[in-house]
């Protein structure tokens, strides 16, 4: 059983930076790829940005391409996702996921976090 806590939410203005992180503890962290999530209001969920687990290889949906970092410390438990030059449409809460299966666009994890909240104000 793996758990997921996820910080660093807030209110942020359209072109500023944010950063999110995520604490897992309960299992073998550096066995597990990880990954972000986020839902917008009155949306599904989808994918963001997803990293292996040695950090060897990032994978980002076309959207965050160039603005969003997904990054992670093995030594440290944690997986973080920096996000530069926010636009509006980058509101939602997101989710930090263990475990995404390829293709990623399914939504797919073995363990997901409570979410954190992103609000960027135009």
């Amino acid at each position: 059983q793996v758990q997921l806590v996820e910080s660093g939410g807030g209110l942020v203005q359209a072109g500023g930076s944010l950063r999110l992180s995520c604490a897992a503890s309960g299992g073998t962290f550096s066995d597990i790829r990880m990954g972000w999530y986020r839902q917008a209001p009155g949306k599904e969920r989808e994918f963001v940005a997803a990293i292996s687990s040695s950090a060897g290889m990032t994978w980002y949906e076309d959207s965050v391409k160039g603005r969003f970092t997904i990054s992670r410390d093995n030594a440290k438990n944690t997986v973080d996702l920096q996000m530069n030059s926010l636009k509006s449409e980058d509101t939602a809460v997101y989710y930090c996921a263990a475990g995404p299966t390829p293709p990623f666009k399914l939504v797919y994890a073995d363990y997901w976090g409570k979410g954190t909240l992103v609000t960027v104000s135009s």
